[in-house]
């Protein structure tokens, strides 16, 4: 079965641009995340660094009623390394009994033939994931709707707990949004997938990601402040 998605808030077209992703308010908080790092001098990034760091080993796991597998986009119309990881980590999961079903969720991104939810879906099915037991999100076109969509899932079957499964660095960020959407999840990070940890491509990633933390949170204080409801129904 395929995720419900939301109608009420913005919602990016397939393979959206950086632009087009932003939505309601994006450019501004962007260059608000921005001008606050460079103005204090690294500071908000490197606090959030320590956060994306301390969380990327996950948390203790107990039985949910989904797991829920972020996409990644996709290569020749196949999942990437790292995104095949996140999927093999999702069947150990399943297997060891943590939740009956599991969601893939990704839109149609970059210049893909079909969703990354959908390849994700192939790729559980071929290692013996009875049709059943999957079910995929394929509008998103980052983690943020990723999150949103599958939201409306939860409620419209009564569901509340998820094992949400990503790489480390990407957990701290998944779940302050997931947070920010009154979502109850668990994180479990895939190992696996590259980049090797402690590598240079790893801390690359790793800022990255202490950014995009910045920046969300940036977002949701601006939003609050200035009460715009068009932006705060998007991450909360």
């Amino acid at each position: 079965m395929v995720a419900r998605a939301s109608a009420g808030a913005y919602t990016a077209p397939p393979r959206s641009t950086f632009w087009q992703k932003l939505g309601p308010g994006g450019l501004a908080t962007f260059l608000l995340a921005a001008g606050g790092s460079v103005l204090l001098l690294g500071l908000p990034v490197g606090w959030r660094l320590r956060r994306v760091l301390r969380e990327a080993e996950g948390e203790p796991l107990a039985p949910a009623d989904l797991i829920l597998v972020l996409g990644r986009r996709l290569q020749d119309d196949r999942p990437t390394p790292v995104f095949e990881a996140r999927l093999a980590h999702a069947v150990e999961l399943w297997r060891r009994g943590l939740a009956p079903r599991i969601l893939v969720a990704g839109g149609v991104t970059g210049q893909a033939a079909l969703s990354e939810a959908e390849a994700g879906r192939a790729w559980l099915l071929a290692q013996g994931i009875p049709a059943e037991a999957v079910r995929v999100e394929d509008q998103s076109q980052h983690t943020l709707e990723n999150l949103f969509h599958v939201r409306d899932t939860l409620r419209a079957e009564g569901w509340r707990d998820l094992i949400l499964v990503s790489d480390g660095l990407h957990l701290a960020r998944a779940g302050a949004l997931a947070r920010g959407l009154g979502l109850r999840v668990r994180r479990s990070p895939a190992s696996d997938g590259p980049p090797s940890r402690g590598s240079l491509a790893w801390y690359r990633r790793a800022a990255q990601e202490a950014f995009l933390l910045h920046w969300y949170h940036t977002g949701l204080a601006y939003s609050r402040l200035i009460r715009s409801r068009r932006q705060l129904e998007r991450v909360t």
